[in-house]
C-alpha cells in the first residue's frame, strides 16, 4: 500500500533536474584602452571593464553527483566609459570621482541582479538611474565644497551584459554602438546643443563637427545644469555582435562607417581597442580618445540555433 510518501532523492526515479546557468557556453570577450592624445597634457577619460560571478561550487556531499553540479555559476558583464569636463584638474577629478562612487555603490547592494528576464532587467535599469542620480549629487557636492573644483562634470557611458541582454545607461556625449553583421548603430543620442540643432534640422548631420561649439554638453553629471537622468536602453544580443563604448575622441574624427570596418574585422576585442584608438590618433589625437569593446560568442541553443 502507498504511503503517499515522496521518494527521497537517489531512492527512486525522481531526480530533479538542475537548470543550466543561463549563461553556460556563452563568452563575452572585453578589452579596453585609453590614450591622452597627441595635443591634451593629462587624460580625464576614465575606463572599466569587469566581470561579475555568482556561483554555488559544491564541496562535499553524499547525494548522487547528477542531482546538483559541482559548479553553477551565472556571469554578467560591464563597461564604462566616462570624459571628465572642467577646467585645470577639474575633468580629471570629475570622471574619476564619477566612476568610483558608481563601483562603491554597486558593491553596496546586497542583491546583486544575475539573470536576465523582464523584471530583472527593469529592475537593473531602475538601480542605474538612481546610481546615476547619486554620482550627480556626490559631484556637485564635492565642486561646492572645493571652488578649484567649481563647475566640474563628466559624461558617463555603462553597458551591462546579463545572459544575452544589454542594458545602457547614457549621460553626456560619450557614445554606446552596437556592429551587427555590416551595420554599425550608434545606440545612444548626444546630450549636446550640436545634437539639439541638428534634430530640429537646422543644422545638417555631416556639419555637426565643424560647428565650433559642438562640445557644449546639455546634460552630464555634476557641472550648473539641472539634475541629469539617464536614458535607459535596452535590447537582446545575437552571436557576433560586437558593442562598442567610447569618449568623443574617437566619435569625433572617425565615422562610424571606419568604426565598423574595425570592429568587423578585429580577432580579439584587445586587438578591435588598439586599431581604433590608433585611428583616432592617425587623424590627429586632438582629444583623449578611450575605447571599450565587447565581443559577444553565444553557443547554439538544443535546437541548434543561436538564441536571439
Amino acid at each position: 500500500m502507498s504511503t503517499g510518501a515522496t521518494p527521497a532523492v537517489g531512492e527512486g526515479r525522481v531526480q530533479p533536474r538542475v537548470p543550466a546557468p543561463v549563461a553556460s557556453g556563452d563568452r563575452v570577450d572585453m578589452a579596453a584602452l585609453s590614450h591622452a592624445g597627441h595635443v591634451r597634457p593629462n587624460n580625464e577619460d576614465v575606463y572599466i571593464v569587469l566581470q561579475a560571478d555568482r556561483a554555488l561550487r559544491l564541496l562535499e556531499s553524499n547525494l548522487p553527483k547528477e542531482t546538483i553540479p559541482d559548479v553553477n555559476a551565472e556571469i554578467c558583464y560591464g563597461l564604462l566609459v566616462a570624459d571628465g569636463v572642467g577646467g585645470m584638474a577639474a575633468g580629471e577629478v570629475a570622471s574619476r570621482t564619477a566612476v568610483t562612487t558608481l563601483i562603491h555603490l554597486a558593491l553596496d547592494t546586497p542583491d546583486w541582479v544575475m539573470l536576465p528576464g523582464q523584471t530583472e532587467g527593469r529592475r537593473i535599469l531602475e538601480r542605474m538611474t538612481e546610481r546615476f542620480r547619486l554620482v550627480d549629487a556626490v559631484l556637485r557636492a564635492e565642486a561646492g565644497r572645493k571652488p578649484e573644483l567649481a563647475g566640474m562634470a563628466t559624461t558617463m557611458t555603462a553597458a551591462v551584459i546579463v545572459g544575452r541582454e544589454l542594458l545602457i545607461g547614457h549621460v553626456g556625449d560619450s557614445r554606446a554602438y552596437l556592429c551587427r553583421g555590416q551595420k554599425c548603430d550608434q545606440l545612444t543620442r548626444d546630450h549636446t546643443t550640436v545634437q539639439d540643432f541638428a534634430d530640429a534640422g537646422f543644422i545638417q548631420p555631416g556639419e555637426a563637427r565643424t560647428v565650433p561649439y559642438r562640445h557644449a554638453l546639455t546634460r552630464a553629471l555634476g557641472g550648473t545644469h539641472n539634475q541629469s537622468h539617464p536614458d535607459l536602453h535596452r535590447l537582446t544580443l545575437r552571436d557576433g555582435d560586437r558593442v562598442l563604448l567610447c569618449t568623443d575622441g574617437l566619435s569625433d574624427t572617425v565615422d562610424a562607417d571606419a568604426i565598423a570596418v574595425v570592429l568587423r574585422s578585429a580577432a580579439t576585442a584587445r586587438d578591435a581597442c588598439q586599431a581604433l584608438v590608433d585611428l583616432a590618433l592617425s587623424h590627429g589625437g586632438q582629444d583623449n580618445v578611450t575605447v571599450g569593446v565587447a565581443c559577444c560568442h553565444f553557443s547554439p541553443d538544443e535546437a541548434g540555433e543561436t538564441r536571439a
